[in-house]
């Protein structure tokens, strides 16, 4: 049985890391091509000219259009190419950074991700995900490799929005749960082999140390101040629980998120905040304890995490979606093999159905006749 495990070349992270920016890139050469979300163009785009006064005109900033399509990173790409850059960098949220990766598919150059929220594990990943124009999931790419360096400065983060934060949260709190489940049944991780036991453990670890310091950093992010909580909440969310999820693979949660996001109300949710309330269900389907639910319950209530369909955004009756959720989800996601139950239409809907009516508004598990 081979097993394997990936991971980026470097990461770094703290107060201020976008000082050595600069440095950074002069490790690969001197010439940069970088792919900036223009909303962080605007917010730090006067802090990155500064620090990369030495490299010039040898760093080139290009605004992105908002959405990862085939045809923005064929375009980027090009221009890329007229640079001949010695390294690429992706600076943004999800999609700023995941066309940048798709440059560096195309172009064939070292990648240096600088994330400017924490609402996923995107920036440790090899994966590109292409959405067409209108927002619609087309395809995944994956690079040969991970990034090369991914550099986080976390006064830059404890400034965003705490929505994006939480979402965050919710993404990493998942991966102890789901690694468990596709170590379990045999599955395969993200680089095409059996999960190695490595990646268990930082599951575990990762989900630790967010129900020990997610209120604490939160708390970080409503005084828009460091402390060593959003620190460690910050590893935990960007590097542990990508390193987790690549080579210990998904199941129910990220699964559930094609068939969330074909439902209109839903599809506007975050991806944490979508594969949070799709732990829910998976813990039904596992048919935890009531206490293990209303222990997860009272956490998502405190940090702010949703529960039920009506929480993640949907106002109508929940039984006009279910069946449209459960379909898109066994239809379209493989992680949804990765369970040790037998996911059919019926049971999922079931779940989902349980999951909407077990929580009740205080936050506890509803008692079950």
């Amino acid at each position: 049985m081979l097993r394997a495990f990936g991971s980026p070349n470097l990461y770094i992270q703290g107060p201020g890391a976008l000082t050595g920016l600069a440095d950074v890139v002069r490790g690969f050469g001197k010439r940069a091509f970088a792919v900036i979300d223009p909303v962080v163009a605007e917010l730090i785009g006067d802090k990155l000219k500064t620090q990369l006064e030495g490299l010039g005109d040898d760093f080139h900033l290009v605004e992105f259009g908002g959405e990862c399509t085939a045809e923005e990173i064929s375009r980027l790409s090009e221009a890329c190419r007229a640079r001949n850059p010695d390294v690429v960098v992706g600076i943004g949220g999800g999609k700023a950074i995941d066309t940048a990766k798709g440059v560096r598919i195309e172009v064939e150059r070292p990648l240096i991700i600088i994330p400017t929220i924490a609402s996923n594990d995107s920036p440790t990943s090899r994966i590109c995900v292409v959405y067409t124009a209108d927002h619609a999931l087309s395809e995944v790419r994956k690079m040969a490799t991970n990034p090369d360096v991914v550099l986080v400065d976390t006064e830059v983060l404890v400034r965003a929005p705490a929505r994006f934060f939480v979402a965050g949260v919710g993404d990493a709190v998942t991966k102890k749960f789901e690694a468990a489940q596709c170590w379990n049944e045999g599955g395969m991780n993200f680089y095409g082999y059996n999960p190695p036991y490595i990646a268990r453990q930082l599951a575990d670890q990762c989900f630790e140390t967010i129900v020990q310091e997610a209120e604490g950093a939160l708390q970080a992010v409503e005084r828009r101040s460091v402390n060593e909580a959003f620190e460690r909440t910050i590893e935990a969310t960007i590097l542990l629980s990508g390193l987790a999820f690549e080579n210990g693979g998904l199941s129910i949660p990220h699964s559930l998120t094609r068939g969330l996001s074909s439902v209109p109300e839903l599809a506007c949710a975050l991806h944490g905040e979508q594969v949070a309330f799709g732990l829910i269900v998976q813990l039904v389907m596992e048919d935890r304890p009531e206490a293990e639910l209303a222990d997860i319950s009272g956490f998502y209530q405190r940090i702010g995490l949703p529960r039920t369909l009506f929480e993640l955004g949907y106002s109508g009756d929940p039984e006009a979606i279910l069946e449209t959720i459960a379909r898109t989800t066994i239809e379209q996601a493989p992680y949804v093999r990765n369970f040790s139950k037998d996911v059919t239409m019926q049971s999922l809907q079931d779940a989902l159905r349980r999951t909407s009516t077990l929580i009740s508004g205080e936050g506890q598990v509803a008692k079950q006749e």
